[in-house]
């Protein structure tokens, strides 16, 4: 009878233990102001003029990143208005809109991985976007820092 209860011991400790692992493939995170955040839908899309637009949204809250090609480079934001990052929160009664752009904020958005056969492209993010409404002086800009973006599938061609 030992055995028996020594067996079922035994059984119950294998097949109780397991591990959870989820894993984040693709993803579109980073830390927003000193906070966490992850996308739950993540796109990009290549319009017509070659631009790459990278899309990452949580509810009412849509990060955007535009490049100007999927090369794999460090595209720096806050120099012009092709390569550039936005931050929109709708969830405020009135959508407010942060932005980089020519002499607008800083950034970088760099591509690390572009898959033209499998149509994904991934990389890295940080930028401080500053709010376009400037008598807003309580939300003056969102900082994004340590974003990436990771194998998120390129969907469309968009015009532009």
């Amino acid at each position: 009878m030992k055995k028996y209860m020594f067996l079922l011991a035994l059984m119950l400790v294998f097949f109780s233990c397991s591990e959870d692992v989820k894993f984040n493939n693709p993803a579109f995170q980073g830390v927003k102001d000193n906070v966490f955040w992850r996308a739950q839908v993540y796109t990009a899309s290549m319009s017509t003029n070659g631009n790459l637009i990278i899309q990452g949204s949580l509810g009412l809250e849509k990060v955007t990143l535009t490049i100007a090609s999927p090369a794999l480079q460090t595209n720096m934001l806050g120099v012009d208005d092709v390569s550039k990052a936005s931050y929109i929160n709708e969830y405020a009664a009135k959508a407010i809109t942060f932005s980089t752009g020519k002499n607008i904020g800083n950034g970088q958005v760099t591509v690390t991985e572009f898959n033209a056969e499998a149509k994904t492209i991934s990389g890295t993010f940080k930028f401080t976007a500053l709010n376009l409404n400037e008598s807003d002086t309580e939300n003056s800009k969102v900082n994004f820092t340590e974003g990436v973006f990771y194998k998120v599938p390129i969907s469309t061609v968009i015009e532009y």
